[in-house]
C-alpha cells in the first residue's frame, strides 16, 4: 500500500491565492459600484470625475491583467513544488 500524503501549501502559495481573490474581488465590486452609480445618475453633470470614482474606473484595468499574472504566477510555482516533490519521494 503506498503512502498517499496531502501537499501541504506553503506560505506564498497561500499568499498568491488571497490576493489574486483580493484583487479580483475588489475589481468586480469596483465594476458593480460603477453600475450602481451610474444607475444612480452620478454620470451626469460629469460626477465620475470627482471623488474616488476615478479610481473606481481605473481599479479593473490594473487588477484583472494583475491577478491573471498572479495567477499565473501561483500555477508556475505548484507546478515547480509538486515537481521537488516528486523528485523527493522517488
Amino acid at each position: 500500500m503506498t503512502n498517499q500524503n496531502s501537499p501541504s501549501t506553503g506560505r506564498l502559495e497561500r499568499i498568491l491565492a488571497y490576493m489574486v481573490a483580493g484583487v479580483v474581488g475588489l475589481s468586480v465590486l469596483s465594476f458593480i459600484a460603477v453600475i450602481a452609480g451610474t444607475a444612480l445618475g452620478a454620470a451626469a453633470n460629469d460626477g465620475f470625475s470627482k471623488g474616488l470614482w476615478p479610481l473606481v474606473f481605473v481599479l479593473p484595468l490594473y487588477g484583472l491583467p494583475l491577478a491573471f499574472a498572479l495567477t499565473i504566477g501561483l500555477i508556475v510555482y505548484v507546478g515547480i513544488r509538486r515537481r521537488r516533490e516528486t523528485k523527493a519521494n522517488e
